[in-house]
């Protein structure tokens, strides 16, 4: 799902895009500048590889996800750190967003329950 980012406004843009067992559900805002907050929540299962047996397993997954995305270079003026994903093209690739998000999940350590019971 392809968003163009001009086509937002201060009310709220509703989304919902799966894949496989996550649901990446939320909202797109206009915030102000070239700023537009999406807020959404993460939920499902998802296939992970327990890091110390090798064994895959599903992880139930229930995250707030909240950040800004910049149509275009984002100049932050006032020393505020905001988490922000550029844009150089006007549009907010939902899809492209929730898999980055399933990635940064499937970056940290995780064990299965009879890994985590053996310890």
């Amino acid at each position: 799902m392809k968003v163009t980012l001009r086509k937002v406004t201060k009310t709220p843009l509703d989304f919902e895009v799966k894949s496989n067992e996550i649901t990446f559900k939320g909202y797109l805002e206009y915030h102000g500048g070239k700023l537009i907050l999406l807020k959404a929540t993460l939920t499902g299962l998802l296939e992970i590889t327990c890091d110390s047996c090798a064994e895959e397993f599903k992880m139930p997954v229930d995250e707030e996800v909240e950040f800004f995305i910049s149509d275009g270079i984002y100049e932050d003026e006032n020393s505020v750190e905001l988490d922000v994903v550029e844009s150089f093209d006007g549009i907010a690739d939902i899809d492209g967003l929730l898999n980055s998000e399933i990635e940064l999940i499937k970056s940290d350590y995780h064990s299965c329950d009879e890994c985590k019971h053996s310890n």
